[in-house]
């Protein structure tokens, strides 16, 4: 029998590029049209495009909970995980800066500047994520959070007594909420549903465009923006995973995730409005009210403990606090010039 040197190589080829080439799994904890979602299939098409590598991604529900994706991304069970800051603050607590009231701004020009310039992300979380066996991709905002509940308010002194959902695993969330008069319920977003059909709960806040996704609107007949936060989220890899890959296959994921990042600041830029022209469409008889500022400042006297107590946990906390404010002062400044 002929010996074929050329068929040889060339199934030696095949075999080494078949080799190489992987499937990684992506959880997240939104749908694939949410912002979670367009992020992560906008990373899927350019690790799709530029390599042979695949990328599965799996929705909100698919693999459990919030706290059961972030355990096998920590494990190296799921390769990459989308998450929003406010889940993310029961595994790393300093997570928690991206949920304090009235810190972030809403505006979508600040927001953009402040995300990709950032010395906070940038430098001094990466490390801090690092020890939690993850490593920070990107974190990106998903419109302003809005709040829904069946009464209007105006003031703290409105919500005092009122059950208001929060994430579960951030008490941020908890502490906000009190000091906003209510009483705050963490509750997993499976259970929101049903627990605003019973009245187990009498609000809670998403960003309006999960409100508009959901249909949150039609259990509840009031949404209001009090200027407080905006929703925000995080891409990340698992650490181990990510160390071993090769310096080609790091450089591409880099690359995905810078390409991602900009497909998602410049979607989220119409996420509000997109979800408030579905909301007045499908349900017009819906009252949507933006508190003014002497009534924000209300709201915004109470935050101010909420801010002190997360400096005060730590030294790290406080540190992230006071370079945010400085990255922020940035961002205002380039936005008016």
């Amino acid at each position: 029998m002929k010996f074929n040197f050329k068929l040889l190589v060339l199934a030696s080829l095949i075999t080494v590029t078949s080799l190489s080439a992987a499937t990684w799994k992506y959880a997240m904890g939104e749908g694939k049209k949410d912002p979670q979602g367009i992020y992560a299939v906008a990373f899927k098409n350019y690790i799709e495009k530029h390599s042979d590598n695949k990328i599965e991604i799996y929705p909100v529900g698919s693999l459990g909970e919030e706290t059961d994706m972030m355990e096998q991304t920590r494990f190296g069970i799921i390769q990459f995980l989308g998450q929003s800051t406010g889940y993310m603050g029961a595994t790393i607590p300093e997570m928690d800066l991206f949920t304090l009231p009235y810190v972030l701004p809403t505006d979508t020009k600040e927001l953009d500047y402040f995300f990709k310039h950032s010395k906070v992300i940038n430098k001094m979380l990466p490390p801090i994520f690092n020890k939690h066996k993850l490593e920070l991709l990107s974190v990106f905002p998903e419109g302003e959070m809005a709040i829904t509940t069946n009464e209007e308010f105006h003031s703290p002194a409105d919500l005092e007594g009122k059950k208001m959902r929060v994430m579960p695993g951030s008490p941020i969330l908890v502490d906000t909420y009190e000091a906003f008069g209510a009483s705050p319920v963490p509750m997993s977003w499976g259970d929101l549903i049903g627990a605003l059909k019973t009245n187990m709960v009498d609000g809670q806040e998403n960003p309006t465009v999960w409100i508009a996704a959901y249909n949150l609107d039609k259990l509840s007949k009031v949404l209001t923006y009090i200027g407080h936060s905006s929703f925000n989220a995080v891409a990340v890899a698992n650490k181990d995973f990510y160390d071993r890959l090769s310096k080609k296959n790091k450089k591409l994921v880099q690359e995905a995730a810078k390409y991602a990042h900009k497909v998602i600041l410049k979607a989220a830029k119409n996420l509000d409005k997109k979800g408030i022209e579905k909301i007045k469409k499908n349900n017009p008889d819906y009252k949507i009210v933006r508190l003014s500022e002497k009534e924000k400042s209300l709201f915004k006297e109470k935050a101010k403990k909420v801010q002190d107590k997360f400096a005060s946990k730590s030294v790290s906390n406080k540190k992230l606090l006071n370079q945010m404010k400085e990255d922020l002062h940035e961002a205002e400044k380039n936005n008016s010039k």
